[in-house]
């Protein structure tokens, strides 16, 4: 299968209809397919075949959804690629992934341009802006004179359809590949799942560039003759309005954009009534958020967990059943989970071990790295490599990451369980905590802390606060104050960014 044929099929499901809007600009599906259709060959025209890898490299706009369409029609791969990273990262990801082709913007020309002169191979450069400088091509231009005529590749299910790059979090990126079908594979998942009606209007902040978009697209052509309202920045005003003007009824964001919602001063001003679904992954959603913005909203936040390695949407709490405060909720259809100890064993309920996962949503392996994806891909498992444990209805939570276990005096203490504490102290806005070396335990803990606007506090503040909820030995050895925490950029702490201030 050719995994762009979910888009062709919503169009003689629902006929045409407006599927987004961006900038206040209104744009149906048959518009959207065929200006996919002209730049998939244009493409062909530049000697993009089949398996060439094109960079995609800009911030939310309709251009990339295009651009990912029309990349899988002429059977090539997709590689999504984080706009705000360093020139350094930039110009790893070009030479690891040997793409010849970078479709982008103006706004990141020197960063590109920086990375071209590392990285040779790099022959296309195709920017979205109305005038492009010499040595450019311009995407509208090519949109405008190549033919929507166009015979789709017929991929194989297995063939890659794009090499995704993980956020980083704990070392260098490593490209994850997935095939036509585990992407279809993973938004078939959700809508069985899920099983959302058609027509919903979607409000999207979160980044497009990444597994999150690609997911976002496809269950929405499964789902079918829904809009989406884009947005190209996080701005807590601009999504409300938009969820006021458009009657918006479904968002996913991140814990940190709940928190900032949480802080707004007047959101009874805009109409929020027609929401039903606020959705929350990425990241860890701390209690004292949940509870907060079901009291200043009413509405519960529904927490999802999921992996780019598994086509990032992977469990999920029932969207009108119970939800369980701080559980990732059920596996989504199709999804097997379990927990199991060091040794591969598999543990019973309510006891904690490394999480696991199988499906046909799995990656097949990361880009020119076979020792990693033989560390994490075992006998049709992908190890995640979070900790955790299944309640006794089957409900998964996670408690940390197994990198970010602190290890004092023998003892594993999960950072997960010190921020839920700092962030019931009234003053706090958000926390992460880490090990830092000790001569003594091996190793202590530090917390870093973001305060509320206008809000002030010491660390021994933070720390008396601590060791009324949590015994001396897990109580912060330090306490940091910074104005945010580093973030990638689908809302993920950095820990080895604090690590290498800790």
């Amino acid at each position: 299968m050719n995994v762009s044929e979910l888009a062709g099929n919503e169009i003689k499901r629902f006929g045409e209809h407006v599927i987004l809007v961006f900038e206040d600009k209104e744009i149906t599906n048959v518009e959207m397919d065929r200006w996919a259709c002209r730049l998939a060959n244009g493409l062909k025209k530049l000697g993009v075949k089949r398996g060439d890898r094109v960079i995609i490299q800009m911030p939310n706009c309709p251009e990339v959804l295009q651009s990912f369409q029309a990349v899988w029609k002429i059977g090539a791969v997709v590689v999504p690629m984080n706009f705000l990273i360093g020139e350094e990262e930039t110009n790893y990801i070009y030479q690891d992934s040997g793409a010849k082709t970078v479709i982008s913007s103006m706004d990141f020309l020197p960063k590109i341009e920086a990375g071209m002169a590392k990285v040779p191979a790099i022959k296309n450069l195709m920017l979205i802006d109305k005038e492009v400088p010499p040595g450019a091509l311009s995407y509208w231009h090519i949109v405008k004179e190549n033919s929507e005529e166009i015979e789709m590749e017929k991929t194989g299910d297995d063939d890659i359809a794009a090499l995704i790059y993980t956020a980083g979090t704990t070392g260098r990126p490593k490209g994850v590949m997935h095939s036509h079908y585990s992407l279809y594979s993973n938004a078939k998942m959700q809508q069985d799942t899920v099983n959302l009606p058609p027509g919903l209007v979607s409000i999207s902040v979160l980044p497009l560039c990444h597994s999150y978009g690609m997911a976002t697209m496809n269950s929405g052509s499964l789902i079918g003759g829904g809009k989406l309202v884009l947005l190209n920045s996080f701005d807590v005003d601009k999504i409300f309005e938009a969820i006021e003007t458009y009657k918006g009824n479904v968002m996913a964001g991140v814990p940190t954009m709940y928190v900032y919602m949480l802080l707004h001063p007047d959101p009874k001003k805009y109409d929020l009534s027609s929401m039903k679904y606020w959705i929350s992954g990425s990241a860890p959603l701390a209690l004292d958020t949940w509870e907060g913005f079901k009291g200043k909203f009413g509405f519960e936040i529904i927490e999802g967990w999921g992996l780019t390695e598994a086509g990032a949407n992977n469990s999920v709490n029932p969207l009108d059943g119970v939800k369980k405060i701080g559980s990732i909720g059920l596996p989504m259809k199709g999804t097997v989970i379990k927990v199991f100890d060091d040794d591969g064993n598999e543990l019973p309920r309510g006891q904690e071990g490394e999480v696991a996962i199988k499906g046909p949503m799995l990656m097949k392996g990361y880009w020119n790295k076979p020792e990693e994806t033989e560390s994490v891909l075992r006998e049709g498992w992908l190890y995640t490599g979070d900790v955790g444990y299944v309640d006794e209805d089957g409900y998964f939570f996670i408690t940390d990451r197994k990198k970010d276990l602190i290890i004092k005096g023998g003892e594993n203490i999960t950072p997960r369980e010190i921020e839920e504490v700092i962030f019931t102290h009234p003053k706090v806005s958000e926390a992460a905590v880490i090990g830092i070396k000790d001569e003594v335990y091996g190793e202590d803990i530090k917390a870093f802390v973001v305060l509320k606007p206008g809000e002030t506090a010491t660390a021994e503040e933070i720390i008396e606060h601590c060791l009324k909820r949590l015994e001396k030995f897990k109580t912060p050895k330090e306490v940091e104050f910074l104005n945010a925490l580093p973030k990638n950029l689908v809302g993920k702490v950095l820990k080895k960014e604090l690590r290498k201030s800790g």
